[in-house]
């Protein structure tokens, strides 16, 4: 898995560990910032270098999240299934 792709991963996750398992509130990504996991207890967030060459170097490995990702932990590493949680946080394949 490449960098840029471990970084949306870990983009994703620390909206799920910032947020309740229940909250309904939607995630606030902002352009320019990168949501990095470095592994159990370790998320941070930074502003990104500008420059061109900088998000063109990010873009060239870069991987769409396809909908209906959810990201969740189990014995401190992350994970990504593609389906959906319902009201009640039971899981459903697509």
């Amino acid at each position: 898995m490449t960098k840029v792709s471990k970084t949306m991963i870990a983009a994703a996750a620390f909206a799920v560990i910032a947020t309740s398992a229940f909250s309904q509130a939607t995630w606030d990504f902002k352009a320019g910032m990168a949501y990095v996991y470095g592994g159990p207890g370790k998320m941070s967030a930074m502003a990104m270098a500008p420059a061109e060459k900088n998000h063109e170097a990010m873009m060239k490995n870069a991987k769409k999240v396809p909908e209906n990702t959810v990201f969740f932990m189990d014995n401190g590493t992350l994970y990504s299934a593609s389906g959906r949680l319902d009201p009640t946080g039971n899981f459903y394949v697509n």
